[in-house]
């Protein structure tokens, strides 16, 4: 089950992006425990020792690109939350993404007033699976 405060792991090559969006992700009543990775390869590293409530992912990445990154994630949890939050900006990325297996896409930096509310709806609606999944199955 999920713990008290979602833990979410940003993954994004750019020191000050992570820096600003973990920042804003706690802001007002928001309460996350964020860690972040600058590469996929950490990321991974650190999805070996922890689960994560939500991801939110840069699409270009240094090593493994996001996409890549994410159909890894969906290999060992289809449940969990993946948000790209990236600047590639054209459809294609956005199409690329979502068959990879994100839940949402959102555009650097157009769409920054968007990420708080779909972080909100994504963790809600997985705590929502979980709660169901605990009662039918009777534990």
């Amino acid at each position: 089950m999920r713990s008290l405060s979602p833990t979410i792991l940003y993954v994004d090559d750019n020191a000050d992006s992570r820096e600003v969006i973990s920042f804003l992700l706690n802001i007002g009543d928001n309460k996350y425990n964020i860690t972040t990775a600058d590469s996929a390869g950490k990321a991974l590293k650190l999805m070996e020792v922890q689960n994560y409530d939500l991801y939110i992912l840069d699409y270009r990445l240094p090593e493994i690109d996001g996409i890549e990154l994410c159909r890894l994630i969906r290999k060992i949890n289809t449940i969990t939350p993946i948000i790209f939050y990236s600047g590639a900006a054209y459809k294609a990325e956005r199409e690329r993404a979502l068959a990879a297996g994100a839940n949402a896409y959102l555009v650097k930096p157009n769409d920054i007033d968007n990420l708080t509310e779909t972080v909100k709806v994504l963790l809600s609606e997985s705590a929502a699976l979980d709660v169901n999944y605990f009662q039918m199955s009777g534990q």
